[in-house]
């Protein structure tokens, strides 16, 4: 195995030996990999392969005081190993699991061959089929896993979504927006109380590899049986906040938004259309409104004027929630159409 010096942890190395994945006259190589502010992650090169190896922090990699219960590593292993009997080439393939030290390995995916759905979005390379190939993994994992009792008991970790979505995003904005505050504390509670699907929880471009098969989704630490309308009113809040970072790509951005939630819709046959997209309508805006004035404010809006759009935006729809999801993206729309500085 490798020299300690050459690991961040001995309990790391003992995790490759115990599982198998890793002979003890192997050198294994750790390289820590950035992105992620709720986890460790290590690609770890070995002689015959490379694989990923994570572990999830207690205290959360921002500014703000934000703990969450390291068992979600578990709950994350679990999701793998769902997507991957329903959707193979859309999740890294899950290798081996230790509950107790909460680390979990799965393959590595070359960056060259999977590039990073954020990166591309940032660099103004908006293409709306990759947004309708998103749409349509999300709509087929939720349609696997609805009115699902038995996964419904696996992930009932309403405390972790709690901790690593509901207080960070909705609770502690609404500590910054009292004028819209009772209407966040609405959307937490209704939110909260509904069970109808398996929801990844952070269906964010950063999450997603572009892969030649298809979108691969990664990072399911906040999976919880619950209300879908979640996971896909989060996915389409970064795509509307990337119109402020990419004004030049506005119009490729929105169809990009109507194109992942026709796609969803064609598959999200559990419940009538009207319910689950009115609640992602209603969610989308106090998301957007998260990422200025939550405890986790996307990195890219820099500006003064950028931030304060999208509380003057979001407010509003909060204020006058609207029922669909393309007059939410028409309202997004028309208001950036003009850049103020």
């Amino acid at each position: 195995m490798t020299h300690p010096a050459t690991c961040p942890d001995p309990a790391l190395n003992t995790f490759l030996l115990a599982q198998g994945l890793a002979q003890p006259a192997e050198t294994a190589h750790w390289h820590p990999l950035t992105g992620g502010v709720s986890s460790d992650i290590w690609r770890v090169d070995l002689p015959q392969r490379t694989l990923c190896v994570k572990r999830a922090l207690a205290q959360l990699k921002v500014a703000a005081d934000w703990q969450a219960p390291v068992n979600r590593n578990a709950y994350e292993w679990a999701w793998i190993q769902f997507a991957a009997q329903h959707c193979p080439d859309n999740v890294p393939q899950p290798l081996a699991h230790d509950r107790g030290a909460g680390l979990f390995a799965m393959s590595f995916l070359e960056p060259l061959q999977h590039p990073v759905w954020k990166q591309q979005l940032m660099a103004g390379e908006v293409n709306p089929d990759t947004a309708r190939a998103v749409g349509e993994l999300l709509g087929r994992l939720h349609a696997a896993s609805a009115d699902d009792g038995a996964l419904a008991e696996a992930f009932d970790t309403g405390e972790n979504f709690r901790a690593l979505r509901l207080e960070p995003y909705l609770l502690a904005t609404a500590l910054r927006n009292p004028e819209v505050a009772p209407r966040l504390y609405h959307l937490a509670l209704r939110t909260a109380g509904i069970r109808a699907a398996l929801v990844h929880g952070d269906v964010s471009p950063k999450n997603i590899l572009v892969g030649p098969a298809g979108p691969v989704l990664l990072d399911a630490e906040c999976a919880w049986y619950g209300d879908p309308a979640f996971d896909l009113a989060f996915c389409l809040s970064h795509l509307l906040l990337k119109c402020l970072a990419r004004p030049e790509q506005l119009d490729a951005l929105i169809a990009s938004f109507k194109a992942l939630t026709e796609a969803y819709f064609e598959l999200a046959d559990w419940e009538p259309r009207s319910g689950l997209e009115a609640r992602a309508a209603e969610l989308l805006p106090a998301l957007l409104l998260a990422r200025v004035d939550g405890k986790s404010p996307v990195e890219y809006l820099t500006q003064e004027f950028q931030r304060l759009r999208v509380r003057t935006v979001a407010s509003a729809l909060l204020q006058r929630p609207l029922a669909h999801l393309a007059q939410v993206a028409q309202a997004w729309h028309t208001a950036n159409l003009t850049p103020v500085r």
